[in-house]
C-alpha cells in the first residue's frame, strides 16, 4: 500500500508524559488526528479503513494523518514505570493539545474510536477553537454504568495478575466485534489477537483504569461548535450510548450512521460502510476524492465554508435509523 511510505514515528514528551504519534502524509495538508480504543493502536484500529483503496484515497489526498497512541500502546512500547501516575481523561485530552502544539497545528479534524472517541470529544469540549469536525465510531460520552465499572474492574484485575490472558483477549474481542466475525473466527479477529499479544499488559491496565474513572460529558456536548459524524454498529455494546450522544448534539450538524451486522470497531469490521458518509461529510469542507479534484488541498480547513443543510441527517439519509450497508453476510 502506498500510504505506508508516508509513516513517521514521533515520540513526544508532553506535560502529561510521553506519547507516540505516527504521521502519514504531507505535513502541508490539513491535519486529521486519530485516537484508538483500549488496547489498540493505529495498526489494529485504523488499518482496515486505510486498506480500503477508496478510503485511503479520500483521507490521504485531503489530510496529513496524525495517529496518537494511548500511552504505552504503540508498536514495540516498553512497560510504563509503575511509579508513573495514571493519567486522568482530562490529562489525555490535554496531552492531545500538547501534540498539536508540538507539530504547530491549529484547528484539526478528529477521528476517534470508543475510548478514543471519548478522549477526542472531551478535547473538543475543552479546546473548541481547535476542532473543526468530529468523526466518532461507537463513542462513549457518559460515565461507566455500575455493570461496566464492575466488568472493567474484573478485566483490570486479570490484566494486573495474569497479563493479556485468554479471558482478557476474549473480553476485548467481544467489545470490538460482532458475533458474526467470531463464528468461525475471521482473519480480522485472528490479526487482532496477534496484535493484542504484543501489548504491554500493564500499559493497557493503566488505560482501562483511566477510562473507568471517566465522567459524563452530556452537558458539554451542547457546547460543541463543530459538525459531528457518528458511526455505530447495530450490534455494538455502545449502541445506546451513540444514540444518546446524537440526541444531545445539534441535529442540524450531527448525523448518526448505524452499520448493519457490525460490532463497535466499524473501521476494521465494515470499513467500506464508512466511505460514502465520510465523503458527504468532507464535501461540506470542500474536500473530495482525487478523481473529483485536480489539486491537493494545502490550506487549513475553514468551518465557514460548510453548508449546514449538506450535513443535516436528512440530507445524508440518516434519521437515527439503520443504513442498510450489507443485505446479507458474505460467506
Amino acid at each position: 500500500m502506498i500510504f505506508l511510505l508516508f509513516i513517521q514515528e514521533h515520540h513526544i514528551q508532553t506535560n502529561y508524559g510521553p506519547v507516540s504519534v505516527a504521521v502519514y502524509g504531507d505535513h502541508d495538508k490539513p491535519a486529521l488526528v486519530t485516537y484508538p480504543d483500549i488496547a489498540l493502536n493505529h495498526m489494529s484500529c485504523f488499518q482496515g479503513l486505510l486498506f480500503c483503496p477508496e478510503a485511503a484515497s479520500l483521507l490521504l489526498h485531503n489530510f496529513c494523518i496524525y495517529h496518537i497512541s494511548p500511552p504505552g500502546h504503540e508498536l514495540g512500547a516498553a512497560p510504563i514505570s509503575p511509579n508513573a501516575p495514571i493519567p486522568s481523561v482530562d490529562d489525555l485530552a490535554d496531552q492531545v493539545a500538547d501534540v498539536l502544539d508540538f507539530f504547530g497545528l491549529g484547528s484539526v479534524m478528529c477521528f476517534g474510536v470508543t475510548a478514543g472517541a471519548y478522549i477526542l470529544t472531551l478535547f473538543a469540549s475543552k479546546y473548541r477553537e481547535r476542532v473543526l469536525g468530529l468523526i466518532l465510531v461507537s463513542p462513549l460520552c457518559k460515565g461507566p454504568t455500575w455493570s461496566e465499572w464492575l466488568y472493567s474492574k474484573v478485566t483490570s484485575n486479570l490484566l494486573y495478575y495474569y497479563g493479556m490472558c485468554g479471558l482478557v483477549k476474549e473480553s476485548l474481542l467481544q467489545r470490538y466485534f460482532s458475533k458474526e466475525v467470531h463464528l468461525p473466527e475471521s482473519d480480522i479477529v485472528q490479526a487482532c489477537k496477534s496484535l493484542l499479544d504484543q501489548r504491554q499488559s500493564m500499559n493497557v491496565w493503566r488505560f482501562v483504569q483511566t477510562m473507568n474513572e471517566r465522567y459524563d460529558l452530556t452537558e458539554r456536548l451542547k457546547q460543541l461548535q463543530c459538525r459531528t459524524l457518528i458511526f455505530v454498529g447495530e450490534n455494538s455494546q455502545f449502541h445506546t450510548e451513540a444514540v444518546h450522544m446524537t440526541s444531545k448534539l445539534d441535529r442540524r450538524y450531527c448525523a448518526l450512521v448505524e452499520v448493519q451486522a457490525c460490532g463497535s470497531l466499524v473501521t476494521e469490521e465494515q470499513p467500506h460502510a464508512m466511505l460514502i458518509p465520510m465523503e458527504y461529510f468532507f464535501m461540506g469542507y470542500g474536500l473530495y476524492r482525487p478523481s473529483q479534484l485536480d489539486c491537493s488541498p494545502r490550506s487549513p480547513l475553514s468551518p465557514f465554508c460548510i453548508s449546514p443543510e449538506l450535513l443535516s441527517p436528512e440530507s445524508m439519509g440518516v434519521k437515527l435509523k439503520p443504513i442498510k450497508t450489507r443485505v446479507r453476510l458474505e460467506v
